[in-house]
C-alpha cells in the first residue's frame, strides 16, 4: 500500500517526501518495527512516540505518521492527530474487518470478563463461530493467546486481530471494551452491532479524574452505535442495559439504537426473579420478552446473574432460543479467577476473585456473607501507581462484611507497597474494625498462608484482587505468582503441620 491512499482517507494531511512510497506493515513501537513498516508516533500516556522516530527508521521503518516535523530523513504523513490516523489508517489497512460480522462490545466497571465468557460460550454452544478480546486472552477461531491483563486493544492491534477473525470465517467477535480504551480512541472506526453496559462503580478516577468524566467515556461505545435505521436484520443496533444502574439513563440519551434492558430490581425487558444463592451456585426465574425458563448455574452471586442477564439478552437479539441458552449457562464452567473455589480437600471453602474495586469486593463479599457457616476471612489489596481514593473505601467495605482481614499487596507496581497498605487502614478506623483482627502484611504470600493457616471447617477464605493473573508486578518487573497455585501450596503446607 502506498502513502499517498492513506492521506486520501484523511481530510487534513500532507505528505513530506515521496508520496509513492510503499509499505508492507504497520507499528506503533519502535521495538517491533520491521523493514518496510509505516511507523507511528503516538502521544501515549508516559512516552511521545515522536521521540523514537529515529529508532524506528534504524529498525527499518520506510515512513512515519506524525504531528509535527522530526529530523528523520524518511517520508512522514503529516496528520492533526497521529492516534486518530491510526484508528482510521489501520481500519483501512485491514479492509474494514468489523463490517464482516457481528461484533458485540461489552462495557462497565465490573463484569466485563464473565459476560463475554458466557456470551461466547452461548453463541459457540449453537454453532456460532466465535472470537473473544478478554482481558485474560484473545481467540481466534480454535487459537487462544494470553492477553496479559489487556482489555481493550490498540486500535492497531485491533484491526489486525479482527482481520485475523475475519480470515478464519468468525461470525461474531465479543470484546471488552473498557473506558480508557473508548477514551483514547481505540475503537473508532469498529462497526459494533451490540453494545453492552453492565455497570458503573467507582474505579479509574486516577486517569479520569471525576466520576462524571468515567461514565462519559463509558457514554462513547453507546453514541458510536450509528444513528441510522435499517429494515435490514444484519444492520440493526442495539444497546443492552442495566435497568438497575441510574448511569443507563444517560446512555439511553446518547444512542439511536434499540434499547433492551435487563435487570433485578426495576422493570425490565429480561428480568431475574426467586434467586436462591448457595457456595454450589446460583437459581433464578429468567422472565424475558420471548418467554421465561428456570435457571441453575453454578456461578454464585447476584452480581452474575446480572452478568447472566446481559449475556441472555444479547443472545436472544441474535435469535437463540431461551432453552438453548438455559443449557449453555448450566453447562459453563466457572470463569477463571472469578469466584473460582481451591479445591484441595479442606473442610473450608477457598476462592480466589479478580475483585479489585470497592462494588467487586462488595459483591464477592456480600455473596460469602449469604451461604458461610463460619467466618470470613478476606485477603485483598490495592493496586499502586492508580486511583488512591478507592483505598479507604476498599478497607471499609472489606470491614463491613469480613471478621478477618489480611490486607496486603496486590500489584504494587513502582509504589511503595506500605504506603498502599497504610492507605487502606482509614476505611477500617471508620467503621471501628478491630485492631487485633487485621493485619498489614505486605508480602502476599505470606498474607494468603496466614489466611489459609487461620482458617476452620465452615469458614471461608477469599483472596481478592488479582483473580487470574499469574503474576505480581514488583517495582516495573512483573514476577511469578498465582493466587490459585499460592493457595493451594498453602492447603497442602497447612496439611503437613
Amino acid at each position: 500500500m502506498q502513502l499517498n491512499e492513506l492521506a486520501s482517507q484523511l481530510a487534513v494531511s500532507r505528505i513530506d517526501g515521496d508520496e509513492e512510497t510503499v509499505f508492507s506493515g504497520l507499528q506503533m513501537d519502535s521495538r517491533r518495527v520491521q523493514p518496510g513498516d509505516l511507523f507511528f508516533c503516538i502521544r501515549g500516556l508516559v512516552d511521545d512516540g515522536h521521540l523514537f522516530a529515529a529508532k524506528a527508521a534504524q529498525q527499518g521503518a520506510v515512513a512515519l505518521v506524525v504531528e509535527h516535523d522530526v529530523d528523520v530523513d524518511i517520508p512522514k504523513l503529516i496528520v492533526k492527530d497521529s492516534r486518530y490516523a491510526m484508528a482510521l489508517i489501520a481500519n483501512h489497512y485491514y479492509g474494514y474487518p468489523s463490517r464482516n460480522m457481528k461484533v458485540i462490545g461489552i462495557t462497565g466497571t465490573n463484569g466485563k470478563t464473565t459476560t463475554t465468557y458466557l456470551l461466547e460460550k452461548i453463541l459457540s454452544s449453537q454453532g456460532h463461530s466465535t472470537g473473544l478480546m478478554s482481558n485474560i486472552e484473545v481467540k481466534i477461531g480454535d487459537r487462544t493467546i494470553p492477553n496479559n491483563g489487556t482489555n481493550t486493544q490498540e486500535s492497531l492491534n485491533l484491526q489486525r486481530i479482527m482481520a485475523e477473525m475475519q480470515a478464519v470465517e468468525t461470525e461474531f467477535c465479543i470484546m471488552e471494551v473498557t473506558s480508557q480504551g473508548l477514551d483514547l480512541g481505540r475503537v473508532k472506526g469498529t462497526s459494533f452491532r451490540t453494545a453492552i453496559f453492565t455497570n458503573l462503580t467507582q474505579d479509574h478516577l486516577d486517569y479520569h479524574g471525576s466520576m462524571e468524566s468515567y461514565k462519559a467515556s463509558k457514554g462513547l461505545l453507546f453514541s458510536g452505535l450509528g444513528n441510522a435505521f435499517s429494515a435490514a436484520p444484519e444492520e440493526q443496533h442495539y444497546a443492552v442495559l442495566n435497568a438497575d444502574d441510574s448511569a443507563s439513563e444517560d446512555f439511553v440519551k446518547l444512542t439511536a439504537a434499540q434499547i433492551i434492558t435487563y435487570g433485578i430490581k426495576q422493570n425490565a425487558d429480561v428480568r431475574a426473579e426467586a434467586i436462591e444463592i448457595t457456595s454450589k451456585g446460583t437459581r433464578f426465574r429468567c422472565t424475558t420478552f420471548l418467554g421465561t425458563v428456570d435457571l441453575h448455574t453454578p456461578l454464585v452471586g447476584e452480581f452474575n446473574v446480572y452478568n447472566c442477564l446481559a449475556a441472555i439478552t444479547a443472545a436472544l437479539l441474535e435469535g437463540i432460543s431461551l432453552e438453548a441458552i438455559k443449557q449453555s449457562l448450566e453447562s459453563i464452567a466457572v470463569v477463571e479467577g472469578r469466584m473460582e473455589v481451591v479445591d484441595e480437600g479442606q473442610d473450608f471453602l477457598v476462592l480466589v476473585d479478580y475483585a479489585h474495586t470497592p462494588d467487586g469486593l462488595e459483591n464477592a463479599l456480600s455473596t460469602i456473607s449469604q451461604f458461610v457457616e463460619g467466618q470470613i476471612h478476606c485477603v485483598f489489596g490495592c493496586g499502586g501507581d492508580r486511583d488512591r481514593l478507592k483505598r479507604p473505601v476498599m478497607g471499609k467495605v472489606a470491614a463491613r462484611y469480613s471478621d478477618y482481614l489480611y490486607v496486603t499487596s496486590d500489584n504494587p507496581r513502582k509504589e511503595d507497597p506500605q504506603s498502599i497498605l497504610l492507605d487502606i487502614v482509614p476505611g477500617l478506623l471508620e467503621v471501628d474494625f478491630p485492631g487485633e483482627r487485621y493485619q498489614l502484611i505486605a508480602d502476599r504470600r505470606a498474607a494468603i498462608d496466614l489466611a489459609i493457616a487461620n482458617a476452620v471447617p465452615g469458614d471461608v477464605v477469599l483472596i481478592a484482587g488479582k483473580g487470574h493473573e499469574t503474576y505480581q508486578d514488583i517495582n516495573g518487573i512483573k514476577h511469578d505468582f498465582d493466587d490459585r497455585l499460592v493457595a493451594k501450596e498453602a492447603i497442602r503446607g497447612r496439611s503437613h503441620d
